[in-house]
């Protein structure tokens, strides 16, 4: 079978309930001037109309090859991240556009998914090869599985947030590589979930991992607040991919592989965090007094994370029960511990 490409998969837009990084603007990018016209709500429009997420960095950039090809301004293009809520007309909400590439036909039905990148191919001459390959019996079927799986892992590619520390520069270089192994893990950890509700169907294990989800991305968006884009590591995208494998992984076993693993990780992040609070606590005295009000805020950051994670571990734990677990299970725990540990080392350096 042909494959469809890079650039159509790389425009699936965003996954579900991630968060968008900064919407580029119309005017920032030849690439992004076609023509927008916001559809009146409750009528049909005039030509397909595009609703894509604009604060996903894929979705514009396979968006600005659609509007630059021949017969893009055609269409209509709508950002769903910056537009108002009735540019996205009736029947569509700004969450919905979002989640899923739309499209609204010129008869006023909504289409999205595979079925939405059809009606632009079909649109497009230099894309309506796809179009009739879409034709063939269970292809359209097989590119909504490739839609959904690219879903799930493009937060991996997710631009990150520029960050808001201006103390940053002043802090010594030791604790600034400290805490790009912070930032570097709470990704990860918000991965380890997601990682989890991606093969996980047992409703108890789901809630889990959504409640423990929810405190981690807050600890990201914490630390981001901390850590400039220039401080983070380079390799962000391996260890997203370790952290989703750390979850799916013992997901594919079951509730009680997976509570030992959270228990694994959460045991590690707590001597981690407690070193961190050490140098802290080492370092407040030789600072200026300037200085010295943001390391103490900063300290307080990090123990409010460390308590999270303490709580976590104890949770794990405690569904996990007392029961002594397999060999396979033991060999597996200490593996994601030792794995931590690799992996702290390297982000300190790269």
């Amino acid at each position: 079978m042909p494959s469809i490409g890079p650039a159509p998969l790389a425009g699936l837009c965003r996954d579900v309930g991630g968060k968008a990084g900064p919407a580029p603007t119309l005017a920032a990018s030849n690439l992004l001037n076609a023509p927008v016209t916001d559809p009146a709500p409750g009528s049909p429009t005039a030509a397909p109309c595009v609703y894509y997420d604009g604060g996903c960095p894929l979705c514009s950039r396979e968006i600005a090859t659609y509007q630059r090809a021949r017969g893009g301004g055609q269409l209509q293009w709508v950002d769903a991240q910056a537009c108002s809520p009735q540019a996205l007309g009736p029947a569509l909400q700004r969450e919905a556009a979002l989640q899923r590439l739309h499209v609204r036909l010129p008869d006023g039905r909504l289409v999205s998914g595979a079925e939405a990148f059809v009606a632009i191919w079909q649109r497009l001459p230099a894309f309506r090869g796809l179009a009739l390959l879409a034709k063939v019996p269970g292809m359209l079927w097989l590119m909504e599985g490739l839609y959904r799986f690219f879903l799930r892992v493009r937060p991996l590619w997710r631009a990150a947030p520029a960050a808001a520390s201006g103390h940053w520069a002043a802090w010594p270089a030791p604790l600034r590589r400290e805490l790009r192994t912070d930032h570097a893990g709470e990704a990860g950890a918000v991965m380890i979930y997601r990682g989890v509700l991606a093969v996980a169907r047992d409703p108890v294990l789901r809630a889990f991992a959504n409640e423990h989800l929810a405190t981690e991305s807050r600890h990201l968006a914490q630390i981001e607040a901390v850590v400039p884009g220039s401080g983070r590591s380079r390799l962000l995208p391996l260890w997203r991919l370790a952290g989703w494998l750390t979850g799916a992984l013992p997901a594919l076993v079951g509730p009680r592989a997976v509570y030992a693993t959270i228990e694994a990780v959460e045991t590690f992040v707590d001597r981690h965090y407690a070193a961190q609070l050490q140098q802290v606590d080492q370092l407040l005295p030789q600072q200026p007094p300037a200085q010295q009000a943001p390391l103490q805020q900063l300290r307080s950051l990090l123990a409010d994370c460390q308590a999270d994670e303490l709580a976590h571990r104890d949770d794990a734990r405690s569904r996990r029960g007392a029961a002594a677990g397999s060999w396979p299970g033991a060999v597996w725990a200490a593996a994601v511990g030792t794995g931590s540990a690799l992996a702290v080392r390297i982000c300190r350096w790269v």
